[in-house]
């Protein structure tokens, strides 16, 4: 190596890679070469692949789920890419509904207003102008996990176009009689003060109090005792016979006298209940006998439908006893009822005994409020023949779940799903498109749109307003995967399903890919609030991108929980300094007139390392197809470390023939593109020293089999 040459080249390739200077640049000449885009790509590109990201709410900060997500997504969408693909991958931000209002309404508080104050028009221009300031945040950080996705098709929730396809997808529904307006037992968030989904609702494990208490000749267990107002029956199992000879009878029990004021001393009086058998009841909880309160629950209520049953509202949507508690409790908030009912009841002798209980207590998503059944009048979407579609999209194989344990959920929740409560008493969102009516649609129902609307559906003729310049829903629909974790299985991908069969005939995409849900390295749930929270970001500016892409891929095994800890990181960072430091001993080892022809499959080569690396290739190809990340991150790694490096370049040092020199330089190419989907920029900024004739970005480069 010539003097000049070597000054040269310690110049462009430093000893030690430090991904902080180069992140930045890389991912600006990926922009710059719009290749993220499918029209720009080179070369005749007969096969598309198209995706999109799961849209992340406009609220929403970066977390670990999203890195692990989005970089098994990304993986995916350059191998397609360098394999010749037309590839799509659809950014945007979902609108969020609940979240986002909150949002903006503690904004006002901290204002000393609120947003009745305010009045709807001038808080919705608040929403509009919290979402144009904060809006795209989170887009901004998604760039640093070096996405390849579309960014000039980024797509919004609430833009023009996207509202047109949920009217659309309304309207489709209603003229149809799918659409209803009815009475439910739906789950209401007093502090959100709207009606929230069940697929909304975190079950927390609680510490409280069982209560058994006297109906008469029955004893009765509740978690509940203040709902005891609101009792219309009592069921038990069908086939439990000791109590068969009291199903179908009216019985006449002692309760407390709710007309008495609480100022005086508790007294009994006459009730006359009815008894009925359901098979929903569960012979070995408590004494086998539960009592039903169809108002103030859901399994509760399903029983009074199926029985004829009255139904006795008694708390309010503020989370008090209404009227119908009677003057004894009315006014009191649910827990301080609660307190008094049982004082009460223990005064009549109507308590047999009180005992420490765990059970799952309902709580929002959002605010983490405590969550009330309540009867509430609401927009409801017919789930029956949608269930089908869903379920039809799966068993013909028109979608595929991975990994296929999730076949089983999929079908169980379809088989057994209710009505889909759609509105939700919200001023931010999709108002519902009937004259006189103010409520907005559940967030989920615009979601379920997601891979048609983005694209363009529906497609609107000239002058209709809202249509994309593209027509991409022409050309790209439809889509090919989707990816989230198990949470919105059926929140989001289900209803995905069902919308694009019924509005196009076809499933919005081929694959569902259910990955692993990312814990702390002592399997807790991550958590900002609960301190158990990792910032991706924090990471990446420790250890790099590459670092920690290669280290979540590397632990994506298929299961259900990903333990995360820094060491990931740190394996990933030694990773891509060692191919780092391959790469730098190939390019100094190399004559300095070596010419870099690379061919596809070089006959010419005939070393044991060349016939592994082309069978590693055909594997890695074969695993990132089927969702196998760990599998193929974990094989390139050994190859790269063990055979490439302590091995062969070890024997290399003392050879200077052509074919070690094509050897080394097939290896490193090779190596670098097979890398790139996990390790995208220390690959590229690795792929730009090479002095390749004609060479373009690494980013659509020819994959190697």
């Amino acid at each position: 190596m010539s003097k000049e040459y070597a000054d040269k080249f310690a110049t462009d390739i430093p000893k030690t890679y430090t991904p902080r200077d180069a992140e930045d640049r890389i991912y600006s000449a990926w922009l710059n070469s719009g290749f993220f885009a499918p029209e720009n790509l080179p070369g005749e590109r007969k096969e598309k692949f198209v995706t999109c990201i799961a849209p992340p709410n406009i609220t929403g900060e970066l977390h670990m789920g999203h890195a692990l997500e989005l970089t098994l997504q990304d993986i995916i969408v350059r191998m397609k890419r360098m394999q010749g693909h037309r590839t799509l991958w659809l950014p945007g931000t979902d609108h969020a509904g609940i979240a986002a209002q909150n949002v903006v309404e503690k904004q006002l508080a901290k204002e000393g207003t609120n947003r009745h104050e305010l009045g709807r028009e001038k808080f919705l221009e608040r929403m509009w102008q919290w979402r144009d300031q904060y809006g795209g945040a989170i887009l901004e950080q998604l760039k640093k996990l070096g996405l390849s996705v579309d960014w000039t098709r980024t797509k919004f929730t609430m833009d023009p176009g996207y509202q047109e396809a949920v009217k659309t997808a309304f309207l489709h529904y209603y003229q149809k009689g799918w659409i209803y307006k009815g009475t439910r037992v739906i789950n209401w968030c007093i502090r959100c003060a709207t009606a929230v989904s069940d697929l909304e609702v975190n079950y927390v494990t609680e510490k409280g109090k069982l209560y058994f208490i006297k109906y008469g000749q029955f004893t009765i267990a509740t978690a509940r005792p203040e709902t005891k107002l609101g009792d219309t029956a009592l069921a038990v199992h069908p086939e439990d016979q000791r109590y068969k000879e009291y199903v179908g009878k009216e019985l006449e029990i002692e309760s407390v006298n709710n007309s008495v004021s609480a100022e005086q001393p508790a007294e009994p009086k006459k009730v006359k209940i009815l008894v009925v058998a359901d098979e929903t009841v569960d012979k070995e909880f408590g004494t086998g006998i539960i009592k039903v309160t169809p108002a103030h629950d859901l399994t509760d209520f399903e029983i009074s439908q199926r029985h004829n049953l009255a139904s006795i509202k008694i708390i309010d949507e503020r989370g008090r006893m209404n009227e119908n508690a009677g003057i004894r409790y009315q006014g009191m908030k649910t827990a301080e009822a609660r307190e008094q009912i049982i004082k009460d009841l223990e005064a009549i002798d109507l308590v047999e005994k009180i005992e420490e209980y765990e059970h799952n207590v309902g709580r929002c998503d959002r605010c983490n409020s405590v969550i009330e059944p309540l009867p509430s009048e609401q927009w409801f979407l017919k789930m029956r023949e949608l269930a089908k579609l869903a379920l039809e999209a799966v068993e013909s194989s028109r979608v595929k779940i991975h990994p296929p344990r999730w076949e089983g959920p999929y079908k169980h929740w379809l088989n057994n799903v209710r009505d889909w409560n759609i509105s939700r008493q919200l001023w931010w969102g999709h108002k519902i498109p009937i004259e006189g009516e103010n409520d907005v649609l559940d967030t989920w129902f615009s979601s379920a749109l997601w891979p048609l609307a983005t694209l363009g559906w529906p497609l609107l003729r000239q002058g209709s307003g809202g249509q994309a310049s593209k027509n991409d829903f022409e050309e790209y629909y439809p889509t090919d995967f989707i990816t989230s974790d198990r949470s919105i299985l059926f929140l989001w991908q289900v209803r995905m399903i069902f919308s694009g069969m019924e509005f196009t005939g076809q499933s919005p995409f081929k694959d569902v890919y259910v990955h692993a849900t990312v814990l702390t390295k002592d399997g807790k749930r991550m958590s900002k609030s609960l301190g158990t929270g990792v910032n991706p970001l924090e990471l990446i500016e420790k250890y790099g991108t590459d670092a920690l892409r290669f280290g979540l891929a590397s632990q994506a095994t298929g299961l259900q929980d990903l333990r995360f800890g820094e060491d990931l990181l740190v394996m990933g960072r030694k990773f891509a300094n060692k191919f780092w430091n391959i790469a730098r001993y190939v390019l100094i080892k190399l004559p300095e007139d070596y010419t870099w022809k690379i061919k596809k499959s070089p006959q010419d080569l005939q070393s044991e390392i060349v016939s592994k690396l082309d069978g590693l290739a055909v594997n890695i190809t074969k695993n990132i197809t089927q969702y196998e990340f760990a599998e193929a991150a974990n094989s390139l790694y050994k190859f790269v470390w063990h055979e490439f490096a302590d091995k062969y370049i070890e024997e290399s040092k003392d050879k200077n023939d052509q074919e070690t020199y094509d050897t080394l330089a097939y290896l490193t190419v090779t190596c670098l593109k097979l890398l790139h989907p996990f390790m995208p920029f220390v690959t590229e900024e690795i792929w730009s020293k090479i002095p390749i004739p004609g060479k373009n970005l690494l980013l659509v480069e020819n994959w190697p089999s």
